[in-house]
């Protein structure tokens, strides 16, 4: 593994940095992707410190220029196997309604647009390495919706699709496809970012539930899947706690 390159976007906090994290613990070199760099800095030190090897990319998935630069980047890197299309986020809870189209926008960039650019960008290397990976990090939400999830429900239908159909499109290749879709996460920020850093609503959708999903229980998914054998596929794996039955039905401890 120690000459593989494994590229985890979003890598700067949450299931992100917790896969990059478990990848660099399997081998790989990891390229770490996110736009906060300080961030970023901070994990490639841990990594390399626990004598691991990672390297650090300034990059904005939504931003094309910048990907395809990124892209270029990894020449410099061992040969890329993985790729896994981690950077997305919701925003807003609000019925379709009066949804804001700008978070709507921003959603789709994110979580759609996102996971084409880096997708695209580095699929010629994936193929030519003989033994490629995407791995694309979806939702639950993905596959079903529940109200005030609009926008985002319509982004990780985009994401869900976007795997399903690259699988179609590759097959005959040397390139897997595998979409993980969790369920109920907690993590440091999603809640937080899409409630605009109200704490109190954050907090409020784990009230009770005595043990959602955790950035380190996807990771620890993500990298099983990824080094299962090369003709082994897990097309779609969705990761939810025990006390999640649906997006609706949720156990909750008084």
């Amino acid at each position: 593994m120690s000459s593989r390159t494994a590229v985890v976007t979003g890598a700067s906090s949450g299931i992100g940095a917790a896969t990059a994290r478990r990848l660099a613990e399997a081998g790989y070199h990891v390229a770490l992707a996110a736009r906060r760099v300080d961030r970023l800095d901070a994990l490639a030190k841990e990594l390399t410190a626990a004598g691991r090897s990672a390297s650090v990319h300034a990059v904005d998935v939504t931003d094309r220029a910048a990907v395809d630069a990124f892209a270029a980047s990894l020449d410099a890197l061992p040969p890329l196997h993985v790729l896994v299309d981690n950077a997305g986020g919701a925003l807003g809870t609000d019925p379709v309604a009066t949804a804001d189209p700008a978070e709507w926008r921003a959603m789709y960039e994110v979580n759609v647009l996102g996971v084409l650019n880096v997708t695209q960008a580095l699929l010629p290397a994936l193929t030519a390495s003989g033994d490629g990976t995407v791995v694309v990090i979806s939702s639950t939400a993905g596959l079903a919706t529940y109200e005030g999830g609009g926008g985002y429900v319509a982004a990780k239908h985009g994401a869900h699709v976007i795997a399903e159909t690259l699988r179609l499109e590759l097959n005959g290749t040397p390139v897997r496809v595998i979409e993980i879709a969790p369920g109920m996460v907690k993590t440091d920020e999603f809640s937080l970012t899409r409630f605009h850093g109200d704490t109190e609503r954050a907090e409020a959708v784990y009230a009770g539930v005595a043990e959602p999903l955790t950035a380190e229980d996807v990771a620890d998914t993500v990298t099983w899947a990824v080094t299962r054998p090369s003709h082994v596929n897990v097309d779609l794996l969705v990761l939810r706690p025990r006390a999640q039955a649906s997006n609706s039905k949720v156990h909750r401890e008084r």
